[in-house]
């Protein structure tokens, strides 16, 4: 069984370590965990590992957060992998920072990067893991917000959301949404 686990983000230095990016800490977090190093391919760097009998393909599009349903719609098709077994992992300016939400499927709430795959892969129906980064910004100012870097208190509690997540996503892979979603939406 193989399981597609895209993370969101934007390629480039000046992206790294900000809100927006949380996917591909994610990404990161879980690839380091298990020796899985990044190469960079068509449209995305890719890592895989085993774990309890399952494949998961890592990917983090290369091509910026807007036209990720490009990489995402390639790497579905390439690695013969269906909708049901793919998480899109994201930030969310609705949600309180720390907060995890896992949902079967929904809208891109505004979320240029969900806009993109619901365009390519023409619906909504795939599994998502949103990452709140809270909401502490002025009005018309949330693209400065998260494409802005952590502050000092929220980077002393990044490694924990990395966690929590990267278990979340074994526990999708592994168990099911369904295990995942009650275990991890809680609190």
């Amino acid at each position: 069984m193989k399981y597609l686990i895209v993370g969101l983000g934007n390629i480039g230095a000046e992206y790294a370590m900000t809100r927006h990016n949380i996917g591909f800490m994610v990404l990161d977090a879980l690839a380091s965990s298990f020796n899985a190093p990044f190469n960079v391919q068509h449209l995305g760097s890719i890592a895989e590992f085993r774990h309890k009998g399952r494949t998961f393909i890592l990917l983090k599009p290369t091509t910026y957060m807007n036209l990720s349903g490009k990489a995402v719609r390639y790497w579905l098709q390439q690695s013969k992998i269906s909708q049901e077994n793919m998480l899109v992992i994201t930030d969310d300016i609705n949600l309180p920072f720390e907060k995890l939400r896992i949902r079967a499927k929904g809208s891109d709430g505004g979320h240029n990067g969900l806009k993109s795959i619901d365009q390519l892969i023409g619906n909504q129906d795939y599994a998502r893991m949103r990452l709140g980064v809270g909401n502490n910004f002025f009005k018309g100012r949330q693209a400065d917000y998260v494409l802005g870097k952590w502050n000092a208190e929220e980077m002393k509690i990044i490694p924990f959301i990395l966690q929590k997540a990267s278990d979340a996503v074994l526990t999708f892979g592994t168990v099911g949404l369904s295990t995942a979603m009650n275990q991890f939406n809680a609190g």
